[in-house]
């Protein structure tokens, strides 16, 4: 299991006895970035980076090491691996022989920022990983001691840091790639291709492999109850994408002035992303006009006093008179519509509400402009303590409903007779 600063990241071998391996994660406030620490190199130095769900590749600002790694090797152009990197980059493999021991070049993004590196040297080094066994039989939970597994990853210069929350060093990816974090390990371990993604504005987790046993209720309910849609696979895109059919607010269907909800600018399916680098879900400038529209009118509708709008929200409301809930703030729900009227999505206070001060909350939905590649990005800020399962032998997506609504949180859940830690 991988941990970042607000979720932790499990991977488990296919076997009588499964093993995870586990880094801590945590949010950062100032920037609403979900971190991990990783270590890596030899010696091991623990290193934090910004926790990226559709991230293709691990990129590391490798000049901020104190010491050199001595088991750090730098892959040929001419190799296997980097023709396997490159697969989600639009640059072609050179066929020059004569460039066949030249560093391999992959051009490392910030998502955050949205800015490419110039230049970026594939190399693999050892990461260490935290093992913890789970022995079947006994239903118990052993820590392991540190293992090391050789990991692809690109060194970036060091401006490309800039936007990443303080103290991070590069982002690790999750995204379909073959080069990212998650399909790697898939790979090394040959662990069931499976991520479980629970963040948390404290300490969530994320697992990768085969789906853990857990200690007590209401964990294993809540894996049985999960709710499935299809991940929608977009061409040359390693992101996540499920497609919203339609949209209700308080039981109310929204109308809109686009044709579909489903398609992204390029009429390509699977209108919807699912990201951990966007803090708050954003629609594109027609959709959201008519979504806070709706939204505005269902909140009259409950007495609720709109105030003046705080950056960057459009849609703000006086917390006074508003009651509260296990879920957050009582509020209209929203409910995304996925593939019939049956399957919903639905999103309480706690994650349509953000609080700006003691007297103000705030839609956390936001007007993503007119040029949004997709109609609607689902944010961090609405993934958080809600169980997401990306199932990729299945090709099918399954979240649960809030978390509170069991009297729990990603914080709290517990792996065999271990408490989860965060990503």
């Amino acid at each position: 299991m991988i941990r970042t600063n607000t979720n932790n990241i499990q991977f488990s071998k296919e076997r009588e006895e499964e093993k995870i391996r586990t880094t801590t994660q945590h949010r950062d406030d100032s920037t609403l970035q979900y971190l991990t620490t990783l270590s890596y190199g030899t010696p091991s130095v623990p290193t934090n980076l910004a926790l990226d769900l559709g991230g293709p590749l691990l990129w590391v600002d490798c000049e901020s090491r104190n010491t050199q790694s001595s088991s750090l090797r730098t892959v040929p152009h001419r190799s296997l691996q980097c023709l396997t990197a490159k697969t989600h980059q639009t640059e072609t493999w050179l066929s020059n022989p004569a460039d066949q021991d030249q560093p391999c070049q992959i051009l490392p993004e910030n998502t955050i920022t949205g800015k490419v590196a110039t230049e970026g040297e594939l190399v693999e080094d050892l990461m260490a990983l935290q093992s913890t066994e789970q022995e079947t039989k006994a239903n118990k939970m052993v820590m392991e001691p540190t293992s090391t597994h050789p990991l692809l990853f690109t060194c970036s210069p060091t401006l490309l840091l800039n936007g990443l929350a303080s103290g991070a060093r590069g982002m690790v990816g999750l995204g379909r790639s073959r080069t990212s974090f998650s399909s790697q390990l898939f790979n090394s371990l040959s662990a069931q291709r499976k991520i479980n993604l629970c963040l948390s504005s404290s300490s969530g987790f994320v697992q990768l492999g085969s789906t853990m046993a857990y200690e007590s209720q209401p964990e294993p309910e809540i894996l049985r109850s999960l709710t499935f849609t299809p991940l929608v696979t977009n061409q040359n895109q390693q992101e996540y994408f499920i497609n919203v059919n339609s949209i209700k607010i308080s039981g109310k269907k929204v109308s809109f002035n686009t044709p579909s909800l489903s398609q992204d600018q390029e009429g390509n399916g699977g209108g919807t992303r699912l990201s951990s680098v966007v803090p708050y879900t954003t629609m594109q400038s027609s959709i959201y006009a008519n979504f806070e529209s709706a939204y505005l009118k269902a909140a009259l509708s409950m007495k609720m006093t709109r105030v003046a709008p705080v950056a960057p929200f459009g849609l703000c409301f006086s917390s006074k008179g508003i009651g509260s809930s296990q879920v957050g703030p009582k509020v209209p729900v929203i409910d995304l519509v996925l593939q019939s009227e049956m399957v919903k999505w639905s999103i309480h206070g706690r994650n349509s509400m953000v609080r700006v001060s003691n007297d103000v909350m705030c839609l956390g939905f936001l007007d993503g402009g007119v040029n949004q590649r997709n109609p609607i990005v689902i944010g961090g800020y609405q993934l958080e303590d809600v169980l997401v399962q990306f199932d990729f032998d299945t090709s099918m997506v399954g979240f649960s409903s809030s978390l509170l609504m069991k009297q729990t949180s990603c914080s709290n859940f517990r792996f065999g007779s271990m408490p989860a830690q965060s990503l």
